[in-house]
């Protein structure tokens, strides 16, 4: 009773800090925020906290998602180029939104061909974090350690799992590795895009009351105000294949993700910081529902980093358990797990902000469990979210941000048990 009470204590205090800012304040004093999941990598994390006394690192589990791509929708590129042609030649756009077409033009043809793929940026990410993790806990990878990875089988999480590794046994060639990428494995890399005949599925919450994504839209974007600057009338795109929605977010994936490949500032005028930030939350929003949605058909993902976990407790030649994937696995997967209080349910969306931000899952998100253990065997663990040390707010830390692995387990069992898999 006396843990349960602190870690509700716990909980309520982090509800009141997260009440304290104002998240949009951080969106307009670093733009790269506003660029949500698009944006890159930022490496803008606090140094770490030392261990608890006599308590050394010994094994580290892990997600990551893929560096820097392209736009993962050739519609970012398609529905832009269609809608802006036709406006162009019917004379419909304002001046603004004619210096947006003709840099568009100019642009989008290579990008398109190249929908999806990973840039040179991603690959230098994932490089540079294979290396911060090495020089962070280089006790955990020692000669002749081990070092497993999956990966889903898509190219650019297979390209950036290569230059992780590489970067790790550049840092300790001694390293052993294995490197698995099959559709099977998808169960662990992306459970949710398992092939049918694998995937599982668990006992949702009802999420009755939770405002829908499209009625949020239709009361908070201001469509005319932002589309005005590009059209002359801005009802214009509802004529097109999605609408004036569609069109706008796939400007907004545009002016988020062209700087992960494009070095010239050729979008950056198209909104205004304020629309960005409004922009952003909507995306944001949409972001948190489905997390709620989608967190607990994470749960395969989960048992594997328990299992793994375990079995390495015995083993210790395995240095790293390493998973490489995508942001929609990432950022339900911290929801499941509850990181920094991100799987919180709202009363209000506006609300939802403060606890779930998009611009935590940039380019190359990086999730680490890293494990410690003192003499007498007992074994610590810390989450870290992007290189900085992150809270699991339904727990009581033993110091610090680092909490008991039984806790951890056993909270996991009981979320678990209340979300049991349904079977056909």
């Amino acid at each position: 009773m006396k843990k349960l009470l602190t870690a509700l204590l716990l909980l309520a205090s982090t509800l009141s800090f997260a009440q304290q800012y104002d998240v949009l304040d951080q969106i307009k004093a670093d733009p790269r925020k506003a660029w949500g999941m698009e944006g890159p990598h930022r490496f803008d994390a606090p140094a770490l906290s030392p261990a608890p006394k006599g308590y050394k690192p010994f094994y580290i589990s892990h997600y990551g998602r893929h560096g820097s791509r392209y736009a993962w929708n050739s519609k970012t590129y398609s529905l832009i180029r269609e809608v802006l042609e036709a406006a162009h030649a019917q004379q419909a756009l304002t001046p603004l939104g004619e210096e947006f077409y003709t840099r568009f033009m100019d642009f989008y043809a290579m990008p398109l061909i190249n929908t999806g793929d990973l840039v040179p940026l991603g690959w230098e990410q994932h490089q540079k974090i294979g290396a911060w993790v090495y020089d962070s806990f280089p006790a955990v990878f020692t000669k002749g350690k081990k070092v497993d990875a999956v990966v889903s089988t898509s190219a650019r999480s297979i390209v950036s799992m290569s230059s992780f590794c590489l970067a790790l046994k550049g840092k300790s060639p001694k390293l052993e590795f294995y490197q698995s990428s099959t559709h099977e494995g998808m169960l662990i890399a992306a459970p949710t895009s398992a092939p049918k005949p694998l995937r599982r599925s668990f006992r949702e919450d009802d999420l009755g009351g939770i405002e829908s994504v499209a009625h949020f839209n239709a009361r908070f974007v201001d469509y005319d105000g932002i589309l005005g600057r590009i059209f002359k009338d801005p009802g214009f795109p509802a004529h097109f294949s999605g609408g004036r929605h569609d069109f706008l977010f796939q400007c907004y994936a545009l002016v988020s993700g062209y700087h992960n490949y494009e070095p010239r500032p050729l979008f950056d005028r198209l909104f205004t910081p304020e629309q960005m930030a409004m922009l952003w939350e909507a995306d944001s929003y949409a972001s948190y529902v489905t997390d709620l949605s989608a967190r607990y058909g994470n749960i395969p993902l989960l048992e594997d980093v328990i299992s793994k976990a375990e079995a390495a407790f015995q083993s210790p030649s395995q240095a790293a358990d390493l998973r490489f994937g995508h942001d929609y696995v990432a950022e339900a997967f911290l929801a499941l797990i509850n990181a920094n209080g991100c799987g919180t349910r709202v009363e209000k969306a506006t609300d939802a902000k403060y606890w779930f931000q998009s611009f935590n899952i940039p380019m190359a998100t990086t999730i680490l469990f890293v494990f410690y253990r003192n003499r007498k065997g007992d074994i610590l663990f810390k989450l870290i979210w992007n290189e900085a040390e992150a809270t699991l707010p339904q727990l009581t830390p033993v110091s610090g941000p680092y909490y008991r692995w039984t806790d951890f387990t056993a909270w996991a069992a009981g979320m678990m048990a209340a979300h049991p898999e349904i079977k056909d």
